[in-house]
């Protein structure tokens, strides 16, 4: 089975053609994947010509009308810069240039609009220049800030990892990331210092086992997040790996979906643990039983943190596996048409829902893209262990997966080598990421099970981990990335092991989520941890700029086994340094044990304790 559809095609272009009919679009998509089934199966020899970067951009509209760009409703020229540089030429289209002229010619050869737009379209970002504090952020463009190296990230959907892919990306990584390799919580892989040369070679080796780096980043359907149990679980409702290997055959790398108002989230579960962070994304699936209908999908859409956060909500529409990837191509042809482009920190699938309310998009999405009323359906039930699969567990076929926690993520190629050879010995072949920055590996024989926890203890990977090495999240951080204002893995990592250490002399009643973001985009979701910290700047009283965290308290999903999801409360005027961290996080927690009431939670405490109590 192909995996995935790649670039240059013409049948379908979003920036002129009228808004197709639901029988064209799917007459349109068969036109395209018949063109895509013409190429070489190598995407780098596909095209005849490679195109030259666009020479000229459309000019800004201006007018005193302020439309919000809704395509559907304002037409499709441009109104802002970002949306210039779709429009003159899609990031698709960059790939060749990559492969044909940029690795050739070298990184400073490479257009500003290709370097710091189109390349995010195949994953690629460039990195920030190694000694910059967070202080360059306000002093230092965005290309001051970038490196002549790149973050890559390659795209995983949840799908199986065999040993064959696993020893491929362990070589991408000592050969081409100087070992880097990080598990995001998007469950795709990073790898950092990355050469504009070494893109052929990286994409060649991944095309070989299936992967890719499509739409990656950049305004397109990202990389999907998806049990990592899915076709395994003893519990499992309904399994989700057609439904999205059928999306990755029709549409992901299209260019019908690759100019997006901004990036497009999806989820898919369909294990009672609700192991996806559903209410995170643009639009998830999440497996239910209907009275009726029997095993398929409720639909959830608008969900999103950043500066403005909004948890997803309930459509309450049923969808069965069958028609699942019809809806997911309906809802997000909603979002092309009618998502709102004239400002970059309005342009999410949150602020729809939020403008139009649930009722209004499942009405359009019904009656002007799928063409019928969808069932409507029960919610899932709250899960009732933890979705993490972290420890030991059955499969439906009588074998065991197994999870194992790094710490805050950070693996790398060495290790993902030694990966694969202890799932080997194990008699596995899938291994397999998760949304929390974890690592499972499926289809153990259960009499191998002692000897797979043994082999991976030695490489840092633990299926027994202490309460905050396994409830722990951090983003990339100021190491590589240009946003952020602090540290993140290597503090997150510091706390993780003094905290364990420190309050091994109590028992905690439940997980105590500790997530750590270096800036406001909450990559980490610190929002909807127990305890987020959000990396910022502050000024001593001497008047000296300083690395602080802003403290959020009492957030979680119904993922987390919160019975009240919901965002965590700002602890007013709190800045903690980086070296009080691990004593103001051990202070919160033994605080919280001693004023909690019976069954009281982390969170329910938070948001009912007084703000001295939480400082």
């Amino acid at each position: 089975m192909r995996w995935h559809t790649w670039l240059l095609i013409k049948d379908i272009n979003p920036m002129t053609a009228s808004k197709p009919s639901p029988r064209s679009r799917k007459d349109a998509a068969a036109t395209a994947k018949a063109s895509t089934d013409q190429a070489a199966a190598d995407p780098a020899q596909s095209p005849a010509t490679t195109p030259a970067p666009p020479a000229r951009k459309p000019s800004l509209k201006k007018a005193n009308k302020r439309p919000e760009g809704q395509w559907a409703v304002d037409g499709h020229e441009p109104l802002n810069a970002n949306e210039v540089v779709k429009a003159a030429d899609d990031g698709l289209h960059v790939r060749p240039r990559i492969i044909d002229i940029y690795s050739k010619t070298g990184f400073d050869s490479i257009p500003e609009d290709d370097l710091q737009t189109r390349f995010r379209w195949w994953g690629l970002y460039t990195q920030r220049k190694p000694g910059l504090d967070g202080t360059a952020n306000a002093t230092m463009s965005d290309t001051e800030r970038s490196d002549k190296y790149f973050l890559q990230r390659i795209r995983i959907d949840g799908m199986p990892l065999s040993i064959q892919r696993l020893r491929v990306l362990a070589s991408i990584s000592t050969d081409f990331g100087r070992d880097t390799a990080d598990i995001t919580d998007r469950q795709n892989l990073q790898v950092h210092w990355i050469d504009v040369a070494d893109l052929p070679e990286i994409w060649r080796r991944l095309e070989s086992v299936g992967l890719n780096t499509v739409h990656t980043a950049g305004d397109a359907p990202r990389a999907f997040t998806a049990s990592p149990v899915a076709g395994v679980s003893a519990n499992e409702i309904v399994d989700p790996t057609p439904v999205i290997a059928e999306i990755r055959e029709k549409w992901i790398g299209t260019e019908e979906v690759s100019n997006l108002p901004r990036k497009f989230k999806t989820c898919f579960t369909g294990d009672p643990s609700l192991d996806v962070a559903h209410e995170l994304n643009d639009i998830s699936f999440v497996g239910v039983r209907h009275p009726e209908l029997g095993p398929g999908f409720d639909i959830w859409a608008g969900g999103g943190l950043s500066a403005n956060p909004h948890l997803a909500e309930r459509l309450g529409a049923f969808v069965t596996a069958d028609e699942a990837a019809d809806v997911w191509h309906a809802m997000i042809l909603v979002f092309r048409d009618y998502g709102f482009r004239r400002l970059r920190n309005k342009a999410r699938m949150k602020f729809l829902v939020e403008a139009w309310g649930v009722e209004k998009l499942r009405d359009v999405l019904e009656r002007e893209y799928l063409g019928h009323k969808l069932a409507d359906g029960p919610a899932p039930e709250a899960p009732t262990e933890p979705g993490d699969h972290i420890g030991v567990h059955d499969q439906k076929n009588g074998r065991k997966y197994v999870g194992f926690a790094p710490t805050v993520g950070r693996l790398s190629g060495t290790i993902l080598a030694k990966v694969a050879d202890a799932a080997e010995k194990a008699g596995s072949d899938d291994v397999r990421f998760t949304p929390y920055q974890k690592l499972l590996v499926l289809d153990v024989e259960p009499d191998r099970v002692d000897q797979l926890v043994a082999d991976m203890e030695e490489l840092g990977l633990t299926a027994h981990p202490k309460p905050f090495r396994r409830n722990t999240m951090a983003c990339t951080g100021i190491e590589f990335c240009k946003q952020a204002f602090t540290e993140t893995k290597a503090p997150a990592a510091r706390m993780v092991d003094d905290l364990d250490t420190r309050l091994a002399d109590v028992t905690l009643p439940g997980p105590i989520t500790l997530n750590m973001n270096g800036c406001p985009h909450s990559c980490a979701r610190i929002q909807v941890a127990d305890i987020g910290l959000k990396g910022q700047l502050t000024r001593t009283p001497e008047g000296e700029t300083q690395q602080t965290y802003q403290v959020h308290l009492g957030g979680g999903l119904v993922s987390s086994n919160r019975d009240d999801p919901g965002l965590g409360r700002t602890v007013r005027g709190l800045k903690v340094t980086p070296d009080d961290l691990t004593d103001y996080v051990e202070r919160l927690t033994r605080r919280f044990l001693e004023q909690r009431a019976d069954d009281e939670s982390f969170a329910q405490w938070a948001h009912r304790a007084e703000e001295d109590s939480l400082r």
